[in-house]
């Protein structure tokens, strides 16, 4: 198993819990989605994944143990966030974006690993390398997003986390950026998708979980989970 989160518990400096024995795991090369209405914790799983915020219980990549790890240490381990907002550096050209990635490298890449994963990067989405010396913020929003996604894949991550990527798109960007997300998993990379577009989500994942108020109140195969009366009557709006 790839990713094994086994009772995660996590909680803010006011003391208050807000995940409470989380039980997740993702398999070599799958993808995952995480759903849940605002407010359940899927953000807060993965930050807690990433060591972003204080957790107990198992955290367990590639068979070795996460806890204690710095997060730059969990990203050199491979594992790369893609977070809410997109995070660009927006004073940055595209090119700049793309490789400050290699600062949370793994320690034996070379200068030709890093402009061969960047060229990697420009060949999946060719607008980055049309727009190579833009400002990353004179971007679209949709632009943003897939300048996100290329610099967490700049780091040749073996798993990829990703919070809300179709938040503030418009309908035919999201399925841009989809596609590209399954493209990106289908090159090998394992992704755990956290989404409010249920549906979408559901539609290019092999299984899911449904998150409720810090607790996983439903898993199983994301197909299953689509014809599922209660996932459809709280979150696909049917």
């Amino acid at each position: 198993m790839l990713l094994d989160l086994a009772q995660l518990r996590c909680g803010y400096r006011d003391g208050i819990e807000v995940l409470h024995g989380i039980d997740l795991t993702v398999g070599e090369g799958e993808l995952v989605t995480l759903i849940g209405a605002n407010g359940a914790g899927k953000s807060t799983t993965l930050r807690a994944i990433m060591g972003l915020v204080p957790a107990t219980g198992r955290r367990a990549f590639a068979g070795a143990s996460l806890r204690g790890l710095a997060t730059p240490d969990i990203a050199a381990a491979g594992i790369a966030l893609v977070p809410e907002g997109r995070g660009v550096f927006p004073g940055l050209s595209v090119i700049d974006n793309l490789r400050i990635a290699g600062t949370t490298w793994r320690r034996t890449a070379t200068r030709g690993d890093l402009s061969a994963a960047i060229d990697q990067v420009t060949a999946l989405f060719p607008v980055l390398a049309e727009r190579r010396r833009q400002p990353a913020w004179s971007l679209s929003g949709g632009q943003q997003q897939m300048l996100a996604i290329g610099r967490a894949l700049v780091a040749r991550p073996r798993l990829m986390l990703l919070d809300e990527p179709s938040l503030g798109l418009a309908p035919n960007l999201v399925e841009e950026v989809f596609d590209k997300l399954v493209t990106i998993n289908r090159q090998g990379v394992a992704i755990l998708l956290v989404e409010q577009n249920a549906y979408l989500a559901l539609e290019i994942s092999q299984r899911a979980y449904v998150i409720d108020q810090g607790v996983v109140t439903l898993s199983g195969s994301s197909a299953d989970l689509l014809t599922d009366p209660r996932v459809q009557a709280a979150y696909l709006g049917s």
